[in-house]
């Protein structure tokens, strides 16, 4: 494997992780009806745990209700057991037809504690991107010690640095969106 190689991979990595700190930020409620929520929730259909979007519909009515239809109407049931055992503070409504979730506002000492749960999973980000950060580096300096240009491997360590530094800046812009959307009343 060549540097060039190991920046890509290293790129990659970084990647994923910024898709990680995206999918989980959209799973942090906001105070706003929003199917995402409900992402990786999982419904048991007929005895295998399933994700909700694959058993039913998923769709926001208005800016505080959510709409589940289910595909079978004998999900429905299994459907708001599974929203209750998530633990997430929604309570769901049957109606025999659809499963509604009316989204409560949030109070100001819970907003502050989602921005400190953002705030956390995007230091896991930054964690992650200091980890592939390490390891090009240390490519990088084993492959000077067998023989690639010293001045060649402090271009790319230099190269290695500024990207990582455009990953921490879109993980910041991430954070910020977030931190702000979840603090509007």
């Amino acid at each position: 494997m060549d540097i060039d190689a190991m920046i890509a991979k290293g790129k990659a990595e970084m990647d994923s992780a910024l898709e990680h700190l995206k999918g989980e930020l959209n799973k942090i409620r906001t105070g706003k009806a929003s199917p995402a929520m409900l992402t990786g929730l999982k419904v048991e259909y007929y005895g295998t745990p399933t994700a909700l979007d694959q058993v039913a519909n998923i769709t926001a009515v208005d800016s505080k209700t959510i709409s589940i239809q289910a595909w079978e109407k004998g999900m429905l049931g299994e459907i708001e057991k599974a929203i209750f055992q998530a633990n997430m503070g929604l309570t769901p409504m049957n109606d025999g037809e659809n499963v509604r979730i009316t989204i409560p506002p949030l109070t100001e000492e819970r907003r502050r504690d989602l921005v400190k749960q953002c705030k956390g999973l995007g230091e896991e980000a930054k964690v992650s991107l200091r980890s592939s950060r390490q390891k090009m580096m240390d490519f990088v300096k084993k492959e000077v010690k067998e023989g690639y240009p010293e001045d060649a491997g402090k271009k790319r360590e230099t190269e290695i640095q500024d990207i990582v530094k455009v990953y921490a800046a879109d993980i910041e812009k991430f954070l910020e969106s977030k931190e702000k959307e979840v603090m509007t009343v």
